[in-house]
């Protein structure tokens, strides 16, 4: 199941966001304007939007309020992914050359602030001062966890506790949020709106634990980017902690480096498949999501409650 097959019913109002997000990435400034489209081109699930747009129905569901909330979350997003691509030294995103690849990391770095100021613009148009507080607590989250992730970076003794706190901040906070203040601007209750951000956490966590899984198992065609590539970028995910437990995958891994060869990752990636660890990930997936699903069901009825269920076990089979 793709996941645009679960958006069928919301089509026009997330055309209008695509077409919201085009007019938010344009500047007067060509090289920022080429830039930020360059990111927009790389496409992506629009899962924030999606999240913010659901939640919103289970209030008092108003386009073109929510859709400020919409966008204002993905724009953060793009940001992130801009300054990720920088620290990484990321030459392909999505299977697209990156901005800091086309031009230079200052460049890059200018269009990620640009991109977030373009988002706190639209979150203006919120009235209420609650969205803003969450909001503004959540970007101070996600940069700690940009630097957090700097420092991890090659930490092959970090623990599951440091990796859980990086991928909170790195993913499921802005899902989370995503969820609360869609309900915000859908102007339900607390009882309501703290519920869904406990949702939003726990698929957060679920995606990208999946996202981490599949850096090892999907191909390169469908990951946009060599397998293997966030570890020899030092970036340690939960597949490769499960698999260190092992002392003797643990010395293979600790060599891994930018010059390790396609081939040796090849290897490796085999023992990381061969030791349980991707079973293990898995696991912890699931069990994320079935917490989710829980939520849900303390959650009022609403027609979001279906496809919020649809993408959860989405997530759940995603392959790539």
């Amino acid at each position: 199941m793709k996941l645009t097959w679960l958006y069928r019913n919301y089509k026009s109002d997330l055309d209008l966001i695509e077409r919201e997000l085009e007019k938010a990435v344009s500047s007067n400034s060509e090289l920022v304007h080429n830039a930020s489209l360059q990111l927009l081109k790389a496409g992506g699930k629009r899962i924030r939007p999606v999240f913010v747009l659901l939640s919103a129905k289970f209030g008092e569901y108003r386009i073109d309020t929510v859709k400020n909330v919409a966008l204002a979350l993905e724009l953060i997003h793009m940001a992130s992914l801009v300054h990720d691509d920088v620290i990484d030294d990321a030459n392909m995103r999505r299977g697209l050359p990156t901005i800091n690849y086309i031009w230079d990391d200052r460049v890059a770095m200018y269009t990620g602030d640009f991109i977030l100021a373009r988002s706190l613009e639209y979150m203006t148009n919120i009235s209420d001062p609650l969205a803003h507080k969450k909001l503004s607590k959540a970007i101070v989250e996600v940069c700690i966890g940009e630097i957090e992730q700097i420092k991890d970076k090659y930490r092959f003794d970090q623990t599951l506790r440091d990796y859980f706190r990086r991928i909170k901040r790195k993913t499921a906070l802005l899902i989370a949020v995503s969820c609360e203040l869609g309900a915000i601007a859908g102007r339900t209750d607390a009882y309501i709106y703290r519920r869904l951000y406990r949702f939003g956490y726990f698929i957060g966590m679920a995606f990208q634990i999946t996202d981490d899984i599949l850096d090892f198992t999907a191909t390169e065609e469908e990951l946009g980017k060599p397998a293997g590539e966030d570890l020899r970028q030092g970036n340690i995910t939960l597949p490769a902690l499960y698999a260190m437990r092992d002392s003797r995958i643990k010395a293979k891994l600790e060599k891994v480096n930018l010059q390790t060869e396609k081939e040796e990752m090849t290897r490796i990636i085999d023992l990381i498949k061969e030791s349980g660890a991707i079973e293990q990930s898995h696991q912890l997936s699931r069990r994320y999501l079935d917490k989710a699903l829980a939520i849900l069901d303390e959650l009022p009825e609403s027609k979001a409650k279906r496809p919020l269920k649809e993408i959860a076990n989405y997530i759940g089979k995603r392959r790539y």
